[in-house]
């Protein structure tokens, strides 16, 4: 078991958000502090100021939003910490959605003056589905917001999950101080005109006149009055409980001014689980297992628009991955040697030589892989739990360039490869459908069609309510569905067949007339 020290110091996590929380800003910040990056970027660009290391795509750095997933490795304090930066736009939920399925924790930002915002529930929602532990970071404590008991009572009730303030803001906006390290017993002192945090000043007893001289009296009386709150209102923080997620550590601080960063990192280096094991179909998978397993949660195309290339993220459940190994494709059955792996600075790519569980690596891809694919050292084995939810949005896609078909095909084919949106074919007329969770989609992939590939699109409006995926025992039945269906019957990119419902009626009155026939609405069944 010798990788079991490497796995131990291993961190995976992902940071989520609602859009403008500032998800994107803290990435930043923790990887200035791990010596990753020497400048930190700015997400909303100008000319001047470097845009956001996380947020590389061209279409993310002009809308100022995050538009993909993007994954950052880096060491901090002997340990390797693998940071996926997810986008917080509902529209591109499905993306956060899976990366879910591949981290072991989850950093929640909220902003101090929005709080819990709708996004933030929904992405907590599967963090409790799968037990994900959870810290929460209230973010921009230099701007005017709500109440920190109030904040603190709005995520557990919003949340559903109980907390445990780590750190303490010192009044907040224009009168901003600073915060009380409540886990290392500290006081942070923040120096507005600064961007860093200029003293730490060690307090195990807040009782010390001391505190006085520091941040004034009536402020002194009021942190006083706060703590004996907290530890007479809040559970006492216990870290198995925290792992089990049943409990969120609450910390505060301003990541644009590089506040209350630093102490959320140290404490998460020092609680938050190294990998964890993963349930495939077959049985759970070890991280410290011999054998290497892993699973493609997300393909990428174009991260180098100069060579067309796709990546696979692979997350490595157990066991070593080493390059020009060979390893076995499940779901083709064959095997196959990986000479460039890479790890992943963002966009920024380096090859590398072996890696461990919990690690995310990228394998370029010619079309061999689909999400949810899984690579092992020979074993059978399926991982779970990585859906394609139905559509809410459609349009015909046109080539609006007869030169230029060949480009469009390859751009959709590997933009749905992708898994932002879905590609139907109407069996009808053969008009290709895309179905996507939300509006943006439908500008992104004509945006990336046009820049990264040279191929110009038209959308046509279509009137349809939901995508459902139909199975069957019963063939006569499903032969009678299609039949008179004929105009609504679309198959997907896999081929199978999917009605597509025009209004919620006609799918209720489907679904009674044709007993016998099981509609779906994720891919996954």
């Amino acid at each position: 078991m010798a990788y079991s020290e490497e796995i131990r110091r291993r961190r995976t996590f992902a940071i989520v958000s609602h859009p403008d929380a500032g998800k994107t800003t803290l990435t930043e910040k923790l990887l200035l502090f791990g010596g990753a990056i020497h400048v930190a970027g700015a997400v909303k660009s100008n000319k001047i100021r470097k845009t956001a290391t996380s947020d590389w795509m061209e279409i993310e750095k002009q809308r100022g939003i995050s538009v993909a997933t993007s994954v950052m490795a880096f060491d901090y304090a002997n340990h390797k910490i693998n940071i996926l930066d997810t986008p917080g736009h509902q529209d591109f939920a499905e993306d956060t959605f899976r990366t879910l399925t591949a981290v072991d924790s989850v950093i929640i930002v909220i902003d101090a003056a929005k709080g819990v915002e709708a996004q933030t529930r929904k992405l907590m929602e599967v963090c409790r589905m799968r037990k994900t532990p959870v810290i929460v970071f209230v973010n921009k404590l230099d701007r005017e917001g709500k109440d920190a008991f109030d904040l603190l009572d709005e995520i557990e009730e919003e949340l559903q999950i109980k907390v445990r303030p780590l750190s303490w803001p010192i009044d907040m906006g224009q009168r901003f101080k600073g915060a009380y390290n409540i886990f290392e017993q500290k006081l942070d002192l923040y120096t507005p005109s600064k961007q860093y945090v200029t003293e730490y000043i060690e307090f195990k007893d807040v009782n010390n006149p001391e505190l006085e001289n520091h941040i004034g009296a009536p402020l002194a009386a009021k942190l006083r009055e706060d703590l004996e709150l907290i530890e007479g209102v809040y559970p006492v923080f216990d870290v198995e409980t925290y792992l089990k997620g049943d409990i969120a550590p609450v910390f505060f601080g301003s990541a644009l001014n590089n506040f209350g960063v630093k102490e959320l990192l140290d404490c998460f280096i020092r609680i938050a689980p190294s990998p964890r094991p993963v349930q495939a179909l077959e049985r759970i998978v070890e991280p410290e297992e011999d054998n290497f397993a892993g699973f493609i949660f997300k393909i990428h195309a174009n991260m180098d628009p100069n060579h067309r290339s796709c990546i696979a993220f692979v997350k490595i459940c157990s066991g070593k991955f080493e390059r020009n190994a060979i390893y076995k494709h499940v779901r083709f059955n064959k095997t196959m040697r990986f000479s460039s792996p890479t790890a992943f600075m963002a966009q920024k790519k380096e090859v590398l030589d072996e890696a461990f569980a919990g690690d995310i690596i990228g394998l370029p891809d010619t079309g061999n892989f689909k999400i949810g694919d899984t690579l092992t050292a020979g074993e059978e084995l399926h991982f779970k739990g990585l859906p394609s939810f139905s559509p809410e949005m459609f349009k015909y896609i046109e080539n609006a360039d007869p030169m230029k078909a060949k480009q469009l095909n390859k751009g959709i084919e590997q933009l749905m490869d992708e898994g932002v949106a879905q590609l139907f074919t109407n069996q009808f007329n053969g008009r290709k459908i895309i179905g996507t969770v939300g509006q943006l989609q439908f500008e992104v992939i004509q945006y990336r069609l046009l820049h990264e590939y040279g191929a110009q699109c038209k959308w046509e409006p279509i009137s349809l309510y939901k995508a459902c995926w139909i199975e069957s025992d019963n063939t006569q039945m499903l032969d009678n569905f299609k039949k008179r269906k004929s105009q609504y019957m679309a198959l997907d990119k896999e081929g199978r067949d999917v009605y597509l419902a025009d209004s919620s009626y006609v799918l209720t009155m489907a679904q009674q007339d044709f007993p016998d026939i099981k509609f779906h609405f994720t891919s996954e069944f």
